[in-house]
């Protein structure tokens, strides 16, 4: 099955709110927007973040946007306030989902 990495179709902005990442995926090409919906799932994005995710991952679908937004539980290690690592926002965590290979 051939394969198109996220970056080529969406921009990601992150955030946070205490120990989890917020992503929100905003399709370049609104007409995108159903593959991303179909292909980019919880599930998909709990497995490209790994063993860093400490509960289920959640999505938002805003369709009026058009946008994805993703609660990533833990990986931000405590948050800004309680980590120790130089990107408690997870600013540089919206480039990794942009590296998702998904089925077209």
């Amino acid at each position: 099955m051939p394969t198109v990495l996220l970056d080529d179709l969406a921009d990601v902005r992150a955030g946070d709110k205490g120990d989890a990442l917020m992503l929100a995926v905003f399709p370049r090409d609104p007409a995108d927007v159903d593959l991303l919906t179909s292909r980019l799932t919880e599930e998909v994005v709990a497995r490209h973040f790994g063993t860093a995710v400490t509960g289920p991952v959640t999505r938002t679908v805003l369709p009026r946007l058009p946008a994805l937004v993703f609660a990533i539980p833990g990986v931000l290690a405590g948050g800004v306030t309680g980590s120790t690592v130089l990107d408690g926002h997870g600013k540089t965590l919206s480039y990794h989902l942009l590296t998702v290979e998904l089925t077209i």
